[in-house]
């Protein structure tokens, strides 16, 4: 399935790659940080910095943009999106920005045109609450964090 999304470029994006899909079943492309090639962006570790992508889109009604880690900067330099996934509403129409964070044990630098993070397209369900007396019952029932088990 495709959609259509419009997308901005904004000024500070100049010479970068659109997001793109990296192969022909990539659910998510990449997003490339737009910050100025002299001044690269160091995170040291246990602290997060956001990120400018340089693009503004146009969702059409129904979806949504999710802002994801990428595996390879989490298994390689631990690092991740504190907010994640990271939700970009159809209505919102700024620019979107990467909220990263070391978990590492060093620092991690974002140098300009660096794929910091994935971006997923997705249609977007809206509940419709119906107030009820009661719920089904289920196996589960009231069962939290942990109430499954582990094996």
């Amino acid at each position: 399935m495709t959609v259509a999304v419009k997308i901005l470029p904004l000024p500070h994006y100049e010479g970068l790659a659109l997001p793109a899909y990296e192969t022909p079943q990539s659910a998510g492309m990449d997003l490339r940080a737009a910050v100025p090639a002299d001044e690269p962006v160091s995170i040291p570790p246990g602290e997060w910095r956001l990120i400018p992508v340089g693009i503004a889109i146009a969702l059409p009604g129904g979806f949504e943009a999710q802002v994801r880690p990428r595996s390879g900067l989490a298994a390689k330099h631990g690092i991740s999106c504190v907010n994640t996934p990271g939700t970009v509403d159809a209505d919102y129409r700024g620019e979107i920005r990467v909220n990263l964070i070391n978990h590492g044990q060093t620092e991690f630098t974002v140098q300009r045109g660096d794929r910091i993070a994935q971006m997923i397209i997705a249609p977007v369900t809206q509940a419709v609450w119906e107030v009820a007396d009661s719920l089904d019952e289920t196996e589960r029932g009231t069962g939290g964090f942990g109430s499954t088990g582990t094996k």
